[in-house]
């Protein structure tokens, strides 16, 4: 599958690395050459802010916390499901 390019020529796939960027997913390597492509790209550089700005906005927003009977049950379903399924 091919990148399909948008935003002043960067693809998809530029764009998607910025995110995981911005995640903490990437390697030493891959954070240097996202770094210096964010300077050297405005329209990418934008995404970037504007990610940044919802990120904010969202965690400014979401300070509630799940209840711990609500997060035992999950966990509970995770276990049951994975004994079920356990990987091959």
């Amino acid at each position: 599958m091919t990148a399909k390019p948008c935003h002043n020529g960067c693809t998809d796939e530029r764009i998607q690395r910025i995110y995981e960027y911005l995640d903490g997913a990437l390697t030493t390597e891959d954070l240097e050459e996202i770094h210096a492509h964010l300077t050297d790209c405005a329209d990418c550089e934008r995404e970037y802010n504007l990610e940044c700005v919802i990120r904010s906005v969202m965690k400014r927003s979401c300070c509630e916390t799940a209840p711990d009977e609500l997060k035992r049950s999950i966990l509970a379903r995770i276990d049951a499901q994975y004994n079920e399924h356990p990987a091959a």
